[in-house]
């Protein structure tokens, strides 16, 4: 008799288990695409920064004279 007595106990075990192991796997695929997207939008923000900066470097020249152009100061 207390093997009949321990089979529901088990089922429910069983089933419990099953339950958390679904939410498992469901929470896992959640956090792998939220990554997922991370990652992509970690990507897009650093090509707008490589963009960025390329841009500065590239206008810094427009803005500020060459020294080698620039005549002596006076005191020279």
């Amino acid at each position: 008799m207390p093997a009949e007595r321990e089979q529901p106990e088990l089922e429910q075990r069983i089933v419990e288990l099953e339950t958390r192991l679904a939410f498992q796997e469901h929470a896992l695929a959640e956090l792998s695409d939220a990554l997922a997207a991370s990652r992509i939008e970690a990507a897009e923000h650093a090509e707008v920064l490589r963009r960025t900066l390329e841009a500065v470097k590239q206008s810094r020249g427009e803005f500020y004279a060459d020294p080698a152009d620039e005549p002596p100061p006076p005191h020279y």
